[in-house]
């Protein structure tokens, strides 16, 4: 459940840097992203039995082939009211060791024991041990989150589909995987994603990012830098009401504690040869685009981030075996040249929420609650 606009489309241009070739985390050469999708149903919840609108989204970091050698990564956290699995042993080593996926709040379990079998399975050399990393935003307005819907056959698919992907492949956008649920801004949210390629005198390097979008409040709606989801703006409440309904006694939208305050995990992937403190300062400046649609990190919100880097993909699987080196050879950017990744992963940021919103669909769930897609003619025309 998607639409095919990009931000470009509607007149939208974020910084100064090319997109990649398909504008998505996959032109980071080697990531993949496949979705397994859970619709069914309608009306009245009943918990076990739905309304379901949820899913699995999937992204590996290389080919299958290679998944067992660690890939050096770091982590940001905006706001920790989230979840996602294995940050710690990021934080502590450095590497990301896994796939990651992305799904509903009450689902992360599930699916974290899901990626071990399926690495244990089909990752030639998978380690005895894993810390798979899981992350997980809020879709109980749309869906029976408390029904336990996504299931290890769910998570399976959503790798098995990555795994047969071509490098360079589409990504799922909109309401799909994980993203089928969510809502960003008071608006249809979901999956987004968008890439930079640098010039070649800042190092030819591409950023890619993608994004599970479920946060931020209708008044902070920020787009092309206009404030459309302002009072009195083209985009406020006044005009396009919030997805469910206020209970009494009456609170304005914007103060709604439940006003789409939800969460956003970001993944920004790149083929700059980054070291592991230099990703977490990668990842720090995703924060960056949150902040330009509109989003500040709400207490109530789980905003969630890891980077990760496909350079330097020859370090070998950790062991302990004596036969095997000790030291390992790696290329690293020098800081001074770390502007412009810094530059191209906020502007991707930015554009990827967008690129959910945009991709979006309408969306009817629990209760009959509506999630609007983003009225993009209105968008056109306010941003023309």
């Amino acid at each position: 459940m998607s639409r095919p606009e990009r931000a470009k489309d509607l007149g939208i241009t974020i910084g100064r840097f090319a997109h990649g070739p398909r504008n998505a985390i996959s032109d980071v050469a080697g990531v993949r992203v496949a979705a397994e999708t859970i619709i069914n149903g309608e009306g009245e919840l009943v918990r076990g039995r739905g309304p379901v609108r949820t899913g699995v989204t999937a992204i590996l970091p290389q080919s299958v082939e290679k998944s067992a050698h660690p890939l050096f990564a770091g982590t940001h956290r905006l706001n920790g009211n989230g979840e996602m699995t294995g940050l710690e042993w990021i934080r502590e080593s450095g590497f990301l060791t896994t796939p990651i996926c992305i799904t509903n709040t009450h689902s992360v379990g599930v699916v974290h024991d899901e990626i071990i079998r399926w690495s244990l399975d089909n990752v030639p050399g998978t380690p005895p041990w894993s810390l798979p990393v899981v992350g997980e935003t809020w879709d109980g307005v749309l869906n029976d989150v408390n029904g336990f819907h996504v299931t290890a056959k769910h998570a399976r698919a959503a790798l098995d589909a990555a795994a047969a992907l071509p490098s360079g492949a589409e990504v799922p956008r909109g309401c799909q995987g994980g993203g089928t649920g969510m809502i960003c801004h008071g608006f249809k949210g979901g999956n987004g994603t968008s890439s930079r390629k640098l010039p070649a005198e800042l190092g030819g390097y591409t950023i890619g990012v993608f994004v599970q979008a479920n946060h931020g409040r209708r008044h902070r709606l920020t787009i092309g830098g206009k404030g459309l989801g302002a009072e009195g703006g083209p985009l406020d409440t006044t005009n396009y009401p919030l997805p469910w309904k206020i209970p009494a006694p009456v609170v304005a939208p914007t103060d709604d504690p439940r006003g789409g305050a939800g969460s956003i995990i970001v993944i920004v992937a790149t083929d700059a040869p980054l070291l592991p403190m230099q990703l977490d300062r990668v990842a720090q400046r995703a924060v960056m685009g949150i902040a330009r649609v509109g989003g500040v990190g709400e207490h109530s919100s789980g905003d969630l981030i890891v980077s990760f880097s496909t350079a330097n993909a020859s370090l070998p699987a950790e062991n302990l075996d004596p036969e095997k080196p000790y030291s390992a050879n790696v290329e690293m950017l020098i800081n001074a040249h770390l502007s412009p990744i810094f530059e191209a992963t906020a502007d991707a940021t930015e554009e990827a929420i967008l690129d959910a919103m945009i991709a979006a669909e309408t969306m009817v769930g629990v209760n009959g609650a509506e999630a609007l897609a983003l009225p993009l003619d209105v968008v056109r025309a306010s941003l023309r």
